[in-house]
């Protein structure tokens, strides 16, 4: 029952929006009481940080398989962790809209450590582009910049990226890597002063 309750939360807080859907509005779709509710998740915020948790520490995971995995590369590594970013929204494009846009709605205690497990993802990231740096794959320039701008391009797909669409995930995650590595000139028109 509480995976149901999770799923509805999940469907409602994504259609509605977590100030507009009640703790009412999610036992109703789901014909069970509100005393149900209550013997899962103490108030429908902690359904919304229960929610937060199971899609932050699932892209977690697998982040860790593909950054320990020794068989690839940085290159690899990068790609892999692009792609699985895109498929997972893919698969939960619910809960990755909500991950986005709703985090807003917890109290200070929840958002903390929720912004502790994306800020773990995101360190994990920036010690790859570090290591690229290091190994002379990169140029030089700030890890911690280029990492914000892989996790936006990779976050925000949510919102552009159609599954249905003419370009097919790897495809993107490929155009993003290429993106990353190669840039989109053709000649060195501006070289930055970093």
């Amino acid at each position: 029952m509480k995976r149901k309750i999770m799923e509805t939360g999940i469907l409602l807080f994504d259609k509605n929006g977590f100030k507009s859907t009640s703790v009412q509005d999610i036992v109703q779709e789901l014909g069970v009481t509100k005393g149900t509710f209550y013997y899962y998740f103490s108030s429908k915020e902690e359904l919304l940080k229960e929610i937060h948790l199971l899609y932050i520490e699932s892209i977690i995971k697998q982040q860790e398989e593909i950054m320990n995995n020794p068989f690839y590369d940085f290159a690899k590594k990068l790609h892999e962790i692009i792609l699985m970013q895109i498929s997972t929204i893919r698969i939960e494009l619910r809960s990755a809209r909500i991950f986005t846009r709703e985090m807003r709605h917890l109290s200070r205690d929840n958002f903390l450590e929720i912004k502790e497990k994306r800020s773990a993802f995101r360190h994990n990231v920036q010690k790859l582009i570090e290591e690229g740096i290091t190994q002379g794959i990169l140029q030089k320039g700030r890890a911690d910049i280029i990492t914000m701008a892989i996790l936006g391009m990779t976050n925000w797909s949510y919102y552009w990226f159609s599954p249905e669409g003419e370009v097919p995930e790897e495809k993107v995650a490929d155009i993003f890597l290429d993106l990353i590595l190669n840039g989109i000139s053709n000649d060195s028109v501006y070289t930055p002063n970093i």
